[in-house]
Formats: structure tokens, sequence, C-alpha cells
């Protein structure tokens, strides 16, 4: 299964028993949107809400951070969702947060995964079919998860790449530019912006057309270069809050570029711990 899929192929597809769709938008706290009443209002037609909040772990003071095998088994289970689904996931924005579901799918060894190119707005502007109310119940599947640990990096990772100075692996960063230069505010109030040393700029806004869909390989591959990520050295990919930094991990993945590890914690771990280093373009 492709990790993109087109509004064209999610159409025709569409109702296939072992397809099912995912609707994993995550609004900002600055956003007055909430994923799941949206959902209620407009959805592609049999969707679940997979909310990212609670697949996560609970006893985490950070938000959404990587829940326990045991936990994401449980709410992919009570969704439907089997080792033998084709999953499609999606969100409400176009591209924003359905790489997260993307990933974590991945995360936990479930390969035939992909995420809707363009997302709900390209499906509802091609003026397809979209449903609202409650969704209809599903019976609970098996999901049997295989963490597949290469996809995940700590901040003990992170600390390595900066205390070698960005040799061992180079870090990525999807927020946009003004966060990360430190001369515009975080979404999270009390988090200074800024950036980890050594980290390239790469706004996750950047590896998509103005459909919200994801350029093509060439024109990735290149926009990668050009921050320095090729085949020589491992990519971590950070944003906020571990949700756009999968944007960059899928868009690695198109260009053929190897695979990179997704920072969970990103920046909220990071800024928030006094032990760490900070640099904003000022510093």
């Amino acid at each position: 299964m492709d990790n993109l899929v087109p509004t064209e192929w999610l159409a025709r597809e569409l109702g296939a028993p072992d397809l099912v769709l995912l609707d994993c938008t995550k609004y900002l706290p600055n956003e007055p949107f909430d994923g799941r009443a949206e959902f209620l209002k407009a959805r592609i037609p049999g969707a679940r809400f997979l909310d990212i909040d609670e697949a996560a772990d609970p006893d985490d003071p950070l938000p959404h951070m990587v829940p326990t095998p045991a936990r994401f088994a449980k709410v992919l289970g009570a969704l439907g969702v089997s080792s033998a689904s084709r999953v499609v996931c999606y969100d409400q924005k176009g591209m924003q947060s359905s790489p997260r579901g993307w990933w974590l799918l991945r995360l936990f060894g479930h390969e035939r995964v992909a995420v809707l190119d363009g997302g709900l707005p390209k499906w509802k502007a091609e003026r397809r079919p979209v449903d609202s109310g409650d969704p209809v119940a599903v019976g609970r599947a098996i999901f049997v998860p295989d963490l597949v640990a290469r996809r995940l990096a700590g901040i003990g990772d992170v600390k390595r790449i900066i205390r070698q100075g960005g040799g061992e692996a180079l870090i990525l960063d999807a927020r946009a530019k003004g966060r990360f230069d430190g001369t515009a505010p975080e979404p999270r109030p009390g988090l200074p912006s800024g950036h980890m040393p050594g980290a390239a700029s790469l706004p996750f806004t950047e590896l998509l057309n103005a459909d919200a869909t994801m350029k093509d390989a060439a024109t990735l591959r290149a926009i990668f270069a050009a921050r320095g990520a090729d085949d020589t050295r491992p990519v971590v990919t950070s944003c906020g809050t571990g949700v756009t930094a999968c944007v960059l991990a899928l868009g690695a993945v198109r260009a053929g570029l190897p695979e990179p590890a997704v920072y969970d914690g990103s920046w909220t771990e990071w800024a928030s711990r006094p032990e760490t280093p900070k640099e904003t373009s000022a510093s």
C-alpha cells in the first residue's frame, strides 16, 4: 500500500470491507476548533475519529506522547482496526495531523497505512459525499502492535546528537520559521520559542502545494537536500509536540530518503527542560 493516496483512489475503494478511514485531526491550542466536534459536522463516509490525545500516554504531562503498545492496541481495536486492515488517515485541514496517525500506526508495526493527499478539504472541493451526525458503531477488532523503535527518538537521543555537533544525525524542525527563529510566539502559553542548536528549519508547509497535497518526489528531495538532508546521515524530525514532525517524516519517505525518526517530545519537551541548550536567530 502506498504511503500517500489520492482522492480518486479512495473514492474507488470506499466501502471495501478491509478499509478503515481515520480522521486524525488535531487543532493547536490557539485554534478555536475541536476535531471531534468538526468530525460530527462533516466527515468522509464511514470514517472514524482517532483522537491523538487518547492514543497517547495518559500519565505523561507532555501532550499526546506515544502510548504503550497495549494502550495503542486498545484504542485501535475499539475503532475496528485490525492487523489486517488497510488504513487511510486524513485530517480536516488538508495535511497537518493525519501524518501523525500514519506514523503512529507504522511505529507499532502496521505498514498497510496511508495518508489521504489533500485530506478532507480536497475531498469536499471535488464535491464528493460527506456524512454528519453520530457515526455508526463498529465492532471491536484485534490489533497486534509490534513496536519499530527506530522510528522514535527521545530527548536523550537529541541531546547526544547535539553533543556530537550534529555529525550523528540532522535535526529538522517543522515549525514555522518565526517560531524557530524565536521571533514569533509558541501557541502554548509560557513556552519560549527558539530552536535546538544545530537544527535546520523546514516548515512542514514547504512540502505542500496550495491545495495541501504533497509535492512530487523530485521537488521534495531538492527541498530536503537544501537543508542538508540526503542519504549520508540519519534525520530526526521535530516540531511543537510531535505532530507536524510526522509531515516531514512522510515527505522524506516520499522523496526516497531514509525514513527519519520522530522526536516525540519535540520543542515542548526541549524548551521546558532547564538543562537543554536553546538558540534563537539572534543568539
